[in-house]
């Protein structure tokens, strides 16, 4: 990787905590540390028409989680990667399950929009769309796209990007891939946390309730 790649990486990772006035938790993620508990989800609508949740998978290994979205063109980027990834590592005999969320609100990120993305691109693994996005701020995801890999006890074992650069003819190491061979083989990821880069997530601001203003006497 570049020294300009870092630069650019480390300015938004800066930036982002700034803006949200967090100090790291892990090394580059604000809320969340290797070990933490997974957050849960429950009952959220998939691109199947099904409602899925994290305790559906109780009988896999390990689960990737990766935040995505339609609109994001490094998202749109990492698709292909994700459909590669998905049909090695995951299926009905595998040890591993891929789970995509989205949690953006704008119209491109709809869950009927979803629908068509997932047809159009033969997506072999749910994809789940978030209205409340708790999910995404309980992990502390910030981007899109964003990993987390959770072993059988649901702790966090794995966080960041997929890979070092959104062009995959760039790309010097695949940690994602690496995080996973590591568990299937019976060890601990030896690359445990890296920075996620991509689009920022749409998160609604959230509004502050006001106070009645006291009438004033005549």
């Amino acid at each position: 990787m570049t020294k300009c790649y870092f630069k650019a990486i480390c300015f938004m990772t800066i930036f982002f905590t700034l803006l949200t006035g967090h100090s790291f938790a892990g090394k580059y993620n604000p809320d969340t540390d290797i070990g933490d508990p997974a957050p849960q989800w429950e009952n959220l609508p998939g691109v199947d028409g099904k409602l899925h949740s994290l305790s559906d998978l109780k009988e896999k290994d390990f689960v990737v989680v990766v935040f995505t979205c339609n609109s994001c063109p490094v998202a749109e980027a990492y698709e292909d990667r994700l459909i590669s990834f998905a049909h090695q590592y995951t299926g009905p005999e595998k040890k591993v399950a891929l789970v995509a969320i989205n949690v953006n609100k704008i119209e491109e990120d709809s869950l009927e929009q979803m629908k068509v993305r997932a047809e159009s691109k033969g997506f072999p693994f749910p994809y789940l769309y978030d209205e409340s996005q708790q999910v995404a701020k309980g992990f502390g995801a910030a981007f899109t796209p964003e990993f987390f890999v959770l072993d059988k006890e649901r702790k966090i074992v794995y966080m960041g990007g997929m890979d070092d650069s959104s062009n995959p003819e760039k790309v010097e190491n695949h940690f994602l891939e690496m995080a996973i061979q590591d568990l299937v083989n019976g060890k601990t990821p030896e690359v445990q946390e890296t920075v996620a880069f991509g689009c920022l997530i749409r998160f609604e601001r959230e509004r502050r309730s006001r106070k009645p203003r006291s009438k004033t006497k005549d």
